[in-house]
């Protein structure tokens, strides 16, 4: 009967009727347009279009007394706010404050729950997100989470879990995260972080996002590793090795990569066993985990000559990177694995690190890694196989060779959209790479100089500079 009702021109009386003052006419409008629009996103857009959202949060203030009313909106809201077009028609209207004050009022859970259901699409938008923490939200989530965390009752462990994927939602924003450390709300982040130690995932994983989320500035980055909340994090980690939960393993994971992005908290984040902590999950075979050690080791061994050796020279690591940088069904983990494979050469510049790397195969990958898309990815591989070159070009000769890395540079120097830095790269490599016989003898057949020599005059002072040394070089060798 739905398509009839709307053929016959039902709906804008109804949604006329909305602004009558009779409670009892108001219900059984508000029903009626509910049941003609169920599951209909077609009809909950003409709906929105019509202005009814404004109308509904309007009668939510109004009658908040009348249970079945109340009811009534908070159905038509779970309908109408997984639509993107309402999200933006709710933040022009005072739902987060209707909402936050229904919540307070609530003493059964079923009641909760359905608010719950309609304020988790809304806290996906940021504005939205930003006038719940200004209504009030966080606090009543707080509250919850302090009565449920230690009972075993099967709706206090559901609201519990409700509660704390909500603040998981707003601790996303970064408006609204900021917002809960000004005004001398500090202690919600406090509160937020003592879930860590807890027995709930669901807190843990809280708040180790918070971490993270709030890690993304390095002002707090310092702030945050100066007052002890790497131990929380490896504490954390180390309750999740054996069959721990991914997200939690993702979120501490997350957290202590961007602690690692100041320069400062390197060195005191190694001392402080955070390499070690993050090793243990090189079993794991969950991609989202295994991208997410990867980020926070080549974060920490940035600029770390010694922590990049000691790791550099960890055989079952570098043979775990070698087998990521195969996985081309996860591109994220196999470009990471070859960035850290990249990064333990350049900040080691270390002989028996280079090594390992050749023993363990992972020479062909560097090689690849030059061909990449991303410029930053290309020069990283190309600096880390002119310190091959450099310090250990007979180990790695045959690997090269078999890599046909000559050809790709040949490529690479010929082509007119490589960036400067790449050939500028590319050049020294060749340089570097004529102190081997058979490396030599693949240059000379190439014609590398007639290539070369064009560069002489490129717009680029580095490159030109660079260029008249790689022909003087090959001039002399051949």
């Amino acid at each position: 009967m739905r398509n009839p009702c709307v053929d016959a021109g039902l709906i804008p009386p109804l949604v006329q009727l909305l602004n009558c003052k009779d409670q009892e006419v108001l219900l059984q409008t508000g029903r009626a347009l509910g049941n003609i629009c169920y599951d209909s996103h077609t009809l909950q857009s003409q709906l929105i279009n019509m202005g009814v959202i404004p109308t509904l949060v309007k009668l939510l203030g109004i009658h908040c007394q009348n249970a079945a009313l109340t009811e009534m909106c908070l159905v038509a809201f779970g309908n109408l706010a997984e639509l993107e077009s309402s999200k933006e028609q709710f933040a022009y209207t005072n739902i987060a404050e209707e909402l936050v004050k229904l919540f307070k009022e609530q003493i059964e859970h079923d009641k909760k729950e359905m608010i719950f259901e309609v304020l988790a699409p809304l806290a996906e938008n940021d504005v939205i997100k930003l006038q719940l923490v200004e209504a009030g939200l966080v606090e009543c989530l707080l509250e919850i989470v302090q009565k449920t965390v230690d009972s075993d009752k099967e709706d206090d462990i559901a609201e519990l879990k409700t509660a704390s994927d909500l603040m998981v939602l707003l601790l996303l924003g970064d408006e609204s995260m900021q917002k809960l450390f000004e005004g001398g709300k500090g202690s919600v982040f406090q509160r937020v972080l003592s879930w860590i130690p807890s027995n709930s995932h669901q807190l843990q994983l809280a708040g180790a996002l918070a971490i993270a989320n709030f890690a993304r500035n390095d002002g707090n980055c310092i702030h945050m590793v100066d007052n002890g909340i790497v131990q929380k994090l490896m504490d954390l980690l180390d309750r999740h090795v054996e069959d721990g939960n991914v997200t939690v393993q993702h979120a501490a994971l997350s957290a202590l990569r961007n602690l690692a992005i100041p320069v400062v908290n390197k060195a005191k984040m190694l001392s402080a066993g955070v390499a070690e902590a993050v090793l243990k999950f090189l079993r794991s075979e969950m991609p989202p985990v295994q991208f997410k050690l990867l980020g926070t080791l080549r974060m920490l061994i940035d600029a770390q000559a010694e922590a990049a050796e000691q790791l550099g020279k960890n055989v079952k690591l570098v043979e775990r990177l070698v087998e990521w940088c195969e996985a081309k069904d996860h591109a994220g983990v196999m470009g990471e694995s070859n960035r850290l494979l990249s990064a333990l050469i350049r900040h080691s510049k270390s002989k028996d690190v280079i090594r390992t790397i050749v023993q363990s195969g992972g020479i062909k990958h560097l090689v690849t890694m030059a061909t990449s898309e991303h410029v930053i990815m290309q020069n990283e591989a190309l600096v880390a196989l002119a310190l091959i070159a450099a310090l250990e070009l007979v180990t790695a000769e045959k690997d090269l060779e078999n890599a046909q890395l000559v050809q790709i540079l040949h490529r690479l120097l010929s082509d007119d959209r490589s960036a400067p830095e790449i050939k500028y790269n590319s050049m020294v490599l060749i340089c570097a790479l004529i102190g081997s016989e058979p490396l030599q003898k693949e240059v000379q057949s190439m014609a590398f100089l007639e290539v070369i020599s064009k560069l002489r005059s490129h717009e680029n002072k580095t490159v030109a500079q660079q260029a008249s040394l790689t022909e003087q070089r090959l001039a002399v060798e051949s």
